[in-house]
């Protein structure tokens, strides 16, 4: 994949979009630890704000924008770009809180491939590669996030959790993957997961890994 300096971005970006701003709670270059993607490097953009607020959240401090810095698109890239990634995922919170054009637009003059995790709660914005849907029954899914979604991640707790889980891959394109994940401190959902999948093989099981490794 070729790459571009973020000095290329200044100098062919548009300048006012280079000053939107985001709230930015964290952003850091680590492991994808979730999910299709797990085991690749990737430089992670966490938006602050949440409108969704599961009580199991393990970053509960994103949920309040208000708490965060606002970050220039161009301070943001400058990052990124200095990581030399290949892949950003913007996650939350829930990034789709916000109009992530003015980002993904930049991000995607370096020549790196774009990810987002979502609930999928709020209209689906800017130009990306690749949706992580994790839907949440506090907030359900908008409707037309669905013909767009690459990957279904489900939490699962209890059992009612696997039927909310083929609700919404029904939902999703046929070349969607299909993950259930175990909340991390609810350990009894693993049975459930492994016998599941076991019966219905077109789904996976997505781990934690980065806990396992302790990185961020």
């Amino acid at each position: 994949m070729q790459k571009t300096s973020s000095h290329t971005v200044i100098s062919s970006f548009p300048e006012h979009l280079l000053e939107v701003t985001y709230p930015l709670m964290e952003d850091f270059y680590t492991i994808q630890g979730e999910g299709a993607h797990t085991g690749k490097p990737a430089y992670f953009v966490r938006l602050a704000g949440c409108d969704v607020q599961c009580w199991w959240c393990d970053v509960k401090d994103s949920w309040d924008a208000e708490k965060h810095p606002k970050i220039t698109v161009k301070e943001i890239i400058d990052r990124v770009a200095e990581s030399k990634a290949e892949i950003v995922v913007i996650t939350g919170g829930e990034p789709l809180l916000h109009d992530l054009q003015p980002l993904t637009d930049a991000l995607h003059t370096l020549g790196v491939q774009i990810h987002i995790e979502t609930s999928g709660s709020s209209p689906v914005s800017g130009s990306l590669d690749w949706i992580t849907l994790s839907p949440k029954r506090f907030k359900e899914p908008l409707d037309e996030i669905y013909p767009y979604v690459d990957e279904l991640k489900v939490v699962v707790l209890r059992k009612k959790d696997l039927d909310w889980a083929r609700k919404h891959a029904a939902l999703c394109p046929e070349k969607t993957i299909k993950m259930l994940q175990p909340e991390w401190d609810t350990p009894k959902s693993i049975p459930l997961i492994v016998d599941f999948v076991k019966e219905n093989p077109e789904w996976r099981i997505s781990l934690q890994t980065h806990k396992f490794l302790n990185v961020p």
